[in-house]
């Protein structure tokens, strides 16, 4: 089952189509106003109810913490798809496995995230991830929208090198090994007036990247609105394609090991 509280076009279709792939069948929605959760029916009713229909769950929610409750109240298993601001755990995995195919390594990179790292779920969970594998990280973003604290404590007690930066320079920029740009998300401002002001802060242009590295990776999680070029898509540095079809494969591996499938 794909229930998905809020949009997604990647992710849900992604998911969908690994399913498909390995010649499972899907149930769900990509619309929680459709469903009985509109009349009323909390979260745990609804995954309870799911629960008698299918093999495995696959979902996001608003809610941070959503996913984890969701196992809390089912013996079905859960794949987190993104729970508010919080995690993306099945995009971390397909980061990591775009990162190693496009560098043949995960250690000791540069990475340099960009834009929304307050309410960027994708940028928690790699950060997280990549504790294992020695990076130093550049965090992009101005002051309303900076990495949260936890995530900068949480570098600090992992011994992870970090620097946080407002001014998207050119020296930030040639000296990255993995760029990734985040878009300012509209869906996590109470106040129009803020979105407006904040959504142009940092753009990537082919100029920014005329001394970058040859092998720079340039990564998006998706949907872009501005924030990157497209002039910079027939970069053959630009990965963010490239991502959406490694996608398919992660989530068809996370499937099977979730099924417990060789």
């Amino acid at each position: 089952a794909t229930l998905f509280f809020e949009p997604s076009t990647r992710t849900r279709l992604s998911f969908e189509t690994a399913v498909n792939r390995l010649g499972g069948r899907v149930i769900g929605f990509s619309d929680a106003s459709t469903t009985s959760s509109s009349k009323g029916e909390t979260l745990k009713d609804t995954i309870k109810m799911v629960s008698n229909y299918v093999d495995l769950i696959i979902m996001r929610h608003h809610l941070e913490g959503a996913a984890r409750y969701a196992t809390e109240v089912t013996e079905t298993p859960v794949i987190n798809a993104g729970d508010g601001a919080n995690q993306h755990p099945s995009q971390t995995m397909l980061d990591l496995y775009s990162i190693l195919k496009t560098q043949g390594t995960l250690h000791n990179l540069t990475i340099t995230m960009v834009g929304d790292l307050k309410y960027g779920r994708t940028v928690h969970s790699l950060l997280m991830a990549m504790k294992y594998f020695n990076p130093t990280f550049r965090f992009v973003a101005c002051e309303e929208l900076r990495m949260p604290r936890e995530y900068i404590e949480f570098c600090r007690r992992q011994g992870i090198n970090f620097e946080e930066h407002t001014d998207f320079s050119r020296e930030v920029i040639d000296s990255t090994d993995i760029l990734y740009m985040t878009r300012v998300q509209r869906e996590r401002f109470f106040n129009e007036e803020d979105y407006l002001r904040l959504k142009d802060s940092y753009i990537l242009t082919l100029e920014k990247l005329k001394n970058a590295k040859q092998d720079l990776c340039i990564m998006h999680p998706l949907p872009r609105v501005n924030e990157i070029s497209v002039a910079v898509d027939d970069d053959p540095r630009a990965c963010y394609f490239k991502q959406v079809r490694n996608g398919r494969y992660i989530r068809m591996a996370l499937i099977m090991k979730m099924l417990g499938i060789e």
